[in-house]
């Protein structure tokens, strides 16, 4: 792995192995970039998803034993101050940060017979709160770093709210709709300063959650005759993390193997 001088990404959400932002970790540290992640256990284990109990180690581990600069975080991102704090660990552990990929995310079921207040603002404070304060917060220190070489790259995680309704979902479909409205907006705000910003969907992904009965339902519906993988997403995401991309803002990307 050739080290990239100066490429140093901020990965959150990345606690288990089999998930979209250990995919992304693994895809940035392999071309070549310093990684951190920040991970939240409580939540996995609400979700009844969280694995072995050590996994983020395990994958920081993974990452540091390929030869990159790997190192993480357990913090609630639903603190207001959380973003500053995580900020102020990537720089003391690896140096400011240059590429941004925002794919924590608070998601419970609800449905309009069961929305109440405290859902929709344990959603607001992660999906929308936590992602927009991590990208101010970016903004600002890129703005005062010494070694940005007008190169910063911002990616959202959205979950296709444009492309289709999601009953039963409606505290995340609205704060993640919303992830989309900041995406494009932001993108034009930070442009002249050679940061880009874009949001991508990755559609239907298999990080353990699918039922077998789901699963071949979306395999027989899909014209790719498959479900999403985690690497899919984090392909697609280390092209805009990339140089290559450039010339790429302000976009929502729905990369859902059409479905």
């Amino acid at each position: 792995m050739k080290h990239q001088a100066n490429k140093i990404a901020l990965i959150t959400g990345a606690s288990r192995k089999i998930g979209i932002g250990a995919a992304i970790a693994r895809k940035l540290a392999s071309d070549g970039a310093d990684v951190f992640i920040t991970y939240f256990r409580p939540y996995d284990y609400e979700t009844g998803l969280a694995g072995e109990q050590d996994e983020p180690l395990q994958l920081l581990t993974e990452l540091q034993q390929n030869g990159c600069q790997a190192d993480g975080l357990e913090i609630d991102l639903s603190h207001p101050q959380a973003p500053k704090q995580v900020f102020d660990y990537v720089e003391a552990a690896l140096g400011p940060v240059t590429i941004l990929v925002n794919n924590a995310t608070y998601s419970m079921p609800d449905g309009i017979e069961n929305l109440n207040a405290a859902g929709l603002d344990k959603h607001y404070a992660v999906n929308l709160r936590a992602m927009a304060l991590l990208c101010a917060e970016f903004v600002s220190r890129y703005k005062m770093s010494a070694v940005r070489n007008d190169y910063g790259r911002i990616i959202n995680l959205s979950s296709g709210q444009s492309v289709g309704p999601m009953p039963g979902e409606l505290a995340y479909a609205a704060t993640k709709g919303a992830v989309e409205a900041f995406t494009v907006s932001l993108s034009a705000e930070v442009g002249p300063l050679g940061i880009t910003v874009n949001a991508v969907d990755p559609g239907i992904t298999d990080t353990g959650w699918i039922s077998p009965e789901l699963a071949a339902r979306w395999t027989d519906e899909s014209p790719m005759g498959r479900v999403g993988q985690p690497e899919d997403a984090a392909r697609l995401i280390g092209f805009l993390a990339s140089a290559q991309s450039g010339w790429i803002t302000g976009q929502v990307i729905h990369s859902r193997g059409g479905l």
